[in-house]
């Protein structure tokens, strides 16, 4: 058995749907360049860390002195519709409905180069595990690694799998033979089901996003008043949107998540606004601690209840 296939399949043993590898190698100059004209465009709205270490994000060896290979990972968090049947007037995204995913990743990634290191005991190898809080191109490395293609959605796709995906990634100075990406055909030709459902026109016909425009960064990130424009379409989003996702037709047979370590959060389809305008500080913490909503904090979650009760 190649050291590849070990990977992949103590990767699988972890709990990871899908594990590529590619190199470490700088990605293709477009990347970088659509990259600065969406920053010129102020498409980043206020997310400054965007426009910060731009010179490691497309090239990974710069992140890991001497890296070789990326080794690529993604998992499913797709909950099953009976998980779904009963939800209040508060929608959360579906990524939000586990614990915080970075470091139930990241100590899997661990684990994995902890495994990488016994196959290769004669070796010093260094390792470096990333989940999207590193500055690193995942989506492109993941495509570049054969997990999948960038959709008009701007997300990853497994056409098996769908969009419903954590990515994450674990640099290593091993070197590694690369898998194959998807071949070159448009995987989204003749469908633009994700730019009809979003609700803002976030998503441009074009292939541009812009995120000023994005329910997703609004609810999440925007740190001031939503804009009254703007804020009639939040409607009942607690927290992020679904939309581009669940519109994907590679949404319509994709399974539920396969890793029975995730846990799910049933309790966090039953928020209604008028509860989460009166809770106190222990309130949120009670129901948001250990998740990803905890990031918002009390006061934004908040001031999206009160759209929710204004419209």
């Amino acid at each position: 058995m190649s050291l590849e296939t070990q990977i992949r399949t103590k990767g699988a043993e972890l709990g990871f749907d899908r594990v590529g590898i590619t190199t470490a190698a700088p990605l293709e100059p477009l990347y970088a360049a659509y990259h600065t004209q969406w920053l010129a465009k102020g498409c980043a709205a206020r997310m400054g860390w965007l426009h910060r270490n731009n010179d490691k994000r497309f090239a990974p060896a710069k992140l890991l002195e001497s890296a070789q290979s990326v080794i690529c990972i993604a998992l499913n968090y797709r909950p099953r519709k009976d998980e779904l049947s009963n939800t209040a007037a508060l929608s959360i995204s579906r990524y939000a409905l586990y614990d915080d995913y970075h470091d139930f990743i990241k100590s899997r990634l661990f684990a994995l180069a902890a495994y990488i290191q016994s196959l290769c005991p004669d070796q010093h190898l260094k390792f470096k595990a990333c989940v999207d809080a590193i500055p690193l191109a995942e989506r492109a490395l993941a495509q570049r690694a054969g997990l999948g293609f960038i959709g008009r959605n701007h997300c990853l796709i497994n056409p098996d799998l769908g969009v419903q995906l954590w990515l994450g990634e674990l640099l290593t100075t091993l070197p590694l033979k690369p898998d194959t990406p998807l071949s070159n055909d448009d995987f989204c030709a003749g469908c633009n089901k994700c730019i009809a459902a979003c609700p803002t026109g976030a998503l441009g016909r074009d292939g541009s996003f812009d995120a000023r425009k994005c329910l997703s960064y609004l609810t999440i990130e925007e740190p001031e008043a939503i804009d009254e424009k703007i804020a009639s379409t939040v409607g009942g989003r607690l927290f992020g949107c679904d939309a581009c996702i669940t519109a994907c037709p590679y949404e319509k047979n994709a399974p539920p998540r396969a890793n029975a370590d995730l846990r799910f959060h049933s309790e966090r389809l039953n928020l209604h606004p008028e509860a989460v305008l009166n809770w106190t500080q222990t309130d949120f913490d009670a129901v948001c601690s250990g998740s990803p909503l905890q990031r918002l904090g009390l006061q934004r979650l908040q001031r999206n209840a009160r759209l929710a009760v204004s419209q």
